[in-house]
Formats: structure tokens, C-alpha cells, sequence
């Protein structure tokens, strides 16, 4: 699974990575080392252009840079509250979800994050580790999204939220959690984001070079407070050994 991630890169450094141009209209949240369930965050996407009228260009597409309620809200909801149940999506089931076969089919997108938090069972706690890149380079979480409008207030303003596409862990990743977000490496981008076609069972798979990239790194146990936010929570923090003695303590 993902419950939580860290997510610090501003619009622009965004845009230049993923090719891709600021569309948040100054509505991007701040560098989030501590993302959680229902914040927004950003979101990258590619769509057919609108003009002034709402009549889309199928000519051509846009790719851009968008913000977005963590925890899908299907259009069929009755309230919000929905949404914090529904931060991942499970790729071996969405296509016959209810909540995101649409979203699978029609409104998928990249979640940029910087890594993911995930905690290991390790004696009597939990040891909270840091999964990322040691290049500093954003990893593509695939997530899917949609639009969702109060139908007790019709006139309100839409809410756009996206939720997590989860995978089984592979290689070492596996030792630590069952579950792992699927991360889409730049040579599918713009299969995975390609609005017109609804064809992905070939990019369902997790990229094993990616994941033996990764470094899985231990840190505090502050992350497991979502009040707690800042770089420190990042930082590799070298769990204390367990003592069998406990006079020794």
C-alpha cells in the first residue's frame, strides 16, 4: 500500500521534469515531506486542450502539471468522506472496480513524489522506512483520478482527486510491506497518460530495474505523526538495536 509519501519539488522543477507545463494557478501546496490521506498534491496529466467555449481540440494533447485531493471520490458519491478509504487503487482488480474501472479506462496520471514512507514489523514496534531514489530524481507513482460535484449543492465547485495504483512488492521491497505503489518509468509516460486509449495491461507491471535502484532507507518515527512535517523526516536514521536484557535498558 501507500498511506503516506513525501512530495517536497515545487510546480516548475515539476514542468521540467516531466515535460510538462504549471497549470496549479498558484494553487500548489508547499513542500510536503509528511503527505497524507485528503491533502492536495500534485498531479501530472495529459488531456485534449479546451477553448473558451469548453469544446476540446482531439487533435492534440497537453500534458501539465495539476492539483488534486489525495483519495478518490467517485462521481456516484454521496459525500467526500469516501475519499479517505480510497488512497490506492489495487492494479490486479481497478478495471473491475466500481470506484476505478472509469478512472483506469479514461483518467490516469502520474503522482511525482520523492518516496514513500512504508513501516516493517521488527520486534515489538514498527520501523518506519524511506523508499527512494538515489539520484534525487522524482519517482512516478501511476495513479488514476477523477471529478466528483456535491449533488446536494449542483452549483458548487468540482473536486478533482486521484488515488494511488498499488502493485505486490517485488525484490527486496517485499521484506518490508506486501504492497508497493506501481511505479511507471519515463518511457511509459505517455502511454499511461494517453487520454484516447484505454489499452494498459502492458504497463501493469512493475519495473524490477527501478526497484533494485532504490534505497530503503530507515528513519525517524516522527513521520508516524501526520502533524510532523520537514526534511528531518526524511533523513536516514539508524534504528536503535533491541536489547534482549532488559535490565539493560
Amino acid at each position: 500500500m501507500c498511506g503516506r509519501y513525501a512530495a517536497a519539488k515545487d510546480p516548475a522543477t515539476l514542468a521540467a521534469e516531466f515535460d510538462a507545463y504549471d497549470a496549479t494557478e498558484d494553487h500548489a501546496p508547499p513542500a510536503d515531506h509528511n503527505v497524507a490521506p485528503t491533502k492536495d498534491v500534485m498531479a501530472v496529466v495529459q488531456r485534449h486542450p479546451r477553448d473558451e467555449d469548453g469544446r476540446a481540440d482531439d487533435s492534440r494533447t497537453e500534458r501539465s502539471i495539476r492539483v488534486m485531493r489525495w483519495g478518490l471520490i467517485p462521481a456516484w458519491a454521496k459525500d467526500m468522506s469516501i475519499g479517505a478509504r480510497m488512497i490506492n487503487a489495487r492494479s490486479e482488480s481497478a478495471a473491475t472496480s466500481n470506484a476505478f474501472k472509469t478512472s483506469l479506462a479514461k483518467r490516469r496520471c502520474l503522482l511525482p513524489a520523492d518516496g514513500w514512507f512504508e513501516w516493517k514489523k521488527e520486534g515489538g514496534h514498527k520501523q518506519p522506512f524511506f523508499m527512494t531514489r538515489p539520484d534525487g530524481k522524482c519517482l512516478a507513482m501511476a495513479g488514476l483520478w477523477t471529478v466528483w460535484r456535491d449533488p446536494k449543492e449542483s452549483d458548487g465547485p468540482p473536486v478533482v482527486s486521484a488515488a494511488v495504483l498499488t502493485t505486490a512488492a517485488q525484490g527486496s521491497l517485499a521484506d518490508i510491506h506486501d504492497r508497493m505503489p506501481l511505479l511507471m518509468t519515463p518511457e511509459h509516460w505517455a502511454a499511461w497518460l494517453d487520454p484516447d486509449s484505454a489499452e494498459v495491461d502492458g504497463l501493469l507491471e512493475p519495473s524490477m530495474e527501478l526497484i533494485e535502484e532504490l534505497e530503503l532507507r530507515p528513519v525517524s518515527s516522527k513521520v508516524n505523526n501526520v502533524r510532523n512535517n520537514g526534511a528531518e523526516l526524511v533523513a536516514r536514521e539508524e534504528p536503535i538495536a533491541e536489547l534482549d536484557d532488559p535490565k539493560l535498558f
